[in-house]
């Protein structure tokens, strides 16, 4: 078990509905020292990939994505959830839905932080479904960018966004890999990786 999937084991907790809380330490309070050991990993991961963006989604890959932008010396782009007036210019824009808030969004990226020549890897907390995950390849493919890879916190591999992006092609990495999830019992299974 690596540490991600402990870190689950100890303070995640399973609810009705497919749903798995890592609110204490992933995304609603963040530890830190966690992120450090994830961007580590994906570094290791995508070692040889020349990486210079990398782009999530607001809001809760955005803490994950600021500190594994360290271990690649590159900036992080996110893609927001609505137009404001501090927007300006072009857009990348793909519409996405979200599992965990069951709505869609539009979500869009300034066309001067993305551009042929960059080198992408996309972060996130969650994979379920793919739909979010889509909607940022749909931007990097506008963009003309590389997609160099995709690292992503928790997948629940039960669900079918992980199979799907990698059917696709992608080069995807995910720190830890749901199985199964008991609401009744709190038990977690993780894929063997």
């Amino acid at each position: 078990m690596n540490f991600l999937e402990e870190r689950i084991q100890k303070d995640g907790i399973v609810k009705e509905g497919n749903v798995l809380k890592v609110d204490s330490f992933l995304n609603h309070q963040m530890d830190i020292d966690l992120f450090k050991q994830m961007g580590e990993e994906w570094k290791r991961r995508f070692a040889d990939a020349p990486i210079n963006k990398i782009l999530t989604i607001e809001a809760s890959g955005i803490g994950i994505a600021c500190v594994v932008s360290e271990y690649f010396h590159a900036p992080v782009v996110f893609a927001k959830k609505s137009k404001s007036i501090n927007i300006e210019g072009d857009m990348y824009i793909t519409e996405v839905e979200s599992f965990t808030h069951k709505c869609k969004n539009q979500v869009i990226v300034s066309k001067k932080f993305l551009n042929p020549e960059d080198h992408v890897l996309i972060i996130d907390d969650f994979l379920a479904n793919g739909c979010a995950l889509q909607g940022l390849i749909s931007i990097v493919q506008q963009s003309g960018a590389t997609l160099e890879g995709i690292g992503i916190a928790i997948e629940k591999g039960f669900q079918s966004g992980g199979r799907v992006i990698r059917n696709l092609g992608y080069h995807l990495e995910s720190l830890a890999i749901v199985d199964a999830m008991d609401a009744q019992t709190g038990k977690i299974t993780f894929r063997e990786q």
